[in-house]
């Protein structure tokens, strides 16, 4: 089974299964969906079936594939996975059915074509699985450009207040970060050897000038995607007007790329200029962690408060990747799939809220919880696992990331743990002012407000919480596969982790 082409194939099958719903009648929306949500449960199955033939204790890189694309500039379809891109190709496969089954009505309230729009999310689904499963560099430029056109049309053609506006400032910011990169890619072809293979620039000596520079132009393009102060402008605006599902893949999927890039080519390509920048780095994650909390706190928008709430959690990612520790790295990705887990279950319930209540500003609810008490529940969960609650899976990545910072740059520690005071105010807040307290008697008014979770929404969900309640207990699963990745990245740039200080019993006696 290790040698069927599974890349390639979960990169392909969504675009098929995107032409076959594009191509269906506009007036059989409910069929556009039926084909959307099965041809995306098919790429589940697939993946699981990838999950079961990696093998832990194997090669790094693995299920790689190669075809000839353009011979005379070194590319190549280049293919192969490791445990860092395995969980996240995993994440894409288990959220896409989820979040087709909750925007099962998000096209007919916009009233624009249903089968374009699960098209839409079956071509994001092609192009995100291709740039986590990319091995050539050129290869994951375009992928990483190509993911733009899917969100942008989701966003500014079946968003809801000022999606024109935040659909261009997310496609234009985005797009000048790919410039960036684009001058890094061809820079980096040029010192190696014209060549585009991942593996091969591995092994390329680069002086150190034009080694920051390099690094320079990949950063900034995945700080902007992440998206770290001050590049992250963008997000609140684009989490405030995409539809609750597309939010859920952007903040959950889309800007882990950025995550992605850092440890796949700024680190093991880079590692000097990488060492060089860590500090700056750092201070952007930890301003990041402050800022974006204080900020959600005084959010009205359910939304725009969400987005503001990943920020913060992307400057813990920052911290547990620069601070070079296996511990912190592993941490950092396992927050990467956590995130995307919390932050997918709270974008797509903060949606059912919505579409009840026909707005998402926290004041016009108030003592939601007596009229739907199972989605409010529902909420204070996906709340509790936002800000890393024990016992749910995103306290277990937080933990390694303090803890692994911590061994090597305690201030950092100290100033990162300040932000999970701040998630427990916003988290708190926000569940407060919308689903305790005195009932708004508007919301009595409001048919949609009447109706608690229908079965199809406890299907949403309920795959959802399993998981962060599961991995929140027993995430060795997860960190087996991620773990020797994370090995190999601090290999690549020199990094060891700090011998454990032990004070023997003798030692003691003698003070």
């Amino acid at each position: 089974m290790s040698n069927f082409p599974f890349l390639s194939v979960l990169t392909v099958a969504p675009l098929v299964g995107a032409l076959v719903v594009a191509l269906l009648p506009r007036r059989r929306p409910d069929l556009a969906k039926q084909v959307a949500f099965g041809w995306s449960l098919l790429v589940l199955v697939l993946s699981v079936l990838m999950w079961i033939a990696f093998q832990v204790d194997g090669d790094r890189f693995q299920f790689r594939e190669s075809y000839p694309w353009i011979p005379n500039w070194g590319v190549h379809f280049t293919f192969a996975a490791d445990g860092i891109a395995l969980v996240m190709l995993m994440l894409i496969a288990v959220l896409v059915p989820l979040v087709i089954l909750a925007s099962w009505h998000d096209a007919e309230s916009s009233k624009r074509s249903v089968p374009t729009y699960f098209a839409l999310l079956l071509v994001l689904e092609c192009t995100m699985i291709g740039v986590f499963a990319a091995a050539d560099v050129f290869l994951f430029y375009v992928f990483f450009e190509v993911m733009l056109v899917p969100m942008y049309f989701l966003i500014g053609s079946y968003g809801g207040h000022q999606r024109q506006y935040a659909a261009v400032k997310f496609f234009l910011y985005s797009l000048v970060g790919g410039l960036f990169m684009l001058a890094a890619v061809i820079g980096l072809w040029v010192v190696g050897g014209k060549t585009f293979d991942w593996q091969a620039l591995s092994q390329v000596d680069i002086s150190t000038g034009t080694e920051r520079w390099l690094f320079l132009g990949f950063f900034v393009a995945f700080a902007i995607k992440a998206p770290f102060f001050p590049f992250h402008t963008w997000l609140p605006d684009a989490g405030g007007a995409a539809p609750a599902g597309a939010a859920a893949l952007l903040v959950g999927v889309l800007d882990k790329v950025g995550t992605f890039g850092i440890l796949r080519y700024c680190l093991p390509l880079f590692p000097d200029a990488a060492k060089w920048f860590a500090p700056w780095a750092l201070a952007l994650a930890l301003i990041g962690i402050i800022y974006a909390a204080l900020l959600a706190v005084g959010q009205n928008d359910l939304k725009r408060l969400v987005s503001y709430t990943s920020i913060a959690h992307f400057g813990f990612i920052g911290v547990g990747i620069f601070a070079f520790t296996t511990q912190a790295g592993t941490g950092a990705v396992l927050y990467m799939v956590n995130h995307g887990l919390a932050t997918g279950l709270l974008f797509l319930v903060v949606g059912m809220l919505i579409a009840r209540r026909g707005s998402s500003l926290i004041s016009d609810f108030g003592g939601a919880g007596k009229l739907v008490p199972v989605l409010a529940g529902v909420l204070f969960f996906a709340g509790l696992a936002s800000l890393a609650l024990p016992g749910t899976a995103p306290f277990v990545s937080e933990f390694l990331v303090l803890v692994g910072s911590f061994t090597v740059n305690k201030p950092v520690a100290v100033i990162a743990t300040l932000g999970i005071i701040l998630a427990a105010a916003y988290v708190l807040w926000m569940v407060q002012r919308t689903t305790q307290g005195t009932l708004n008697p508007a919301l009595t008014q409001i048919d949609g407000m009447r109706r608690d979770l229908n079965l199809r929404e406890k299907v949403v969900i309920a795959p959802l919480i399993a998981l962060i309640v599961v991995l929140g207990f027993y995430p060795k699963p997860v960190t087996d596969v991620i773990n020797p990745a994370v090995q190999a990245t601090m290999d690549d740039i020199g990094k060891t982790d700090p011998a454990p200080s032990v004070v023997t019993t003798v030692q003691e006696a003698g003070r």
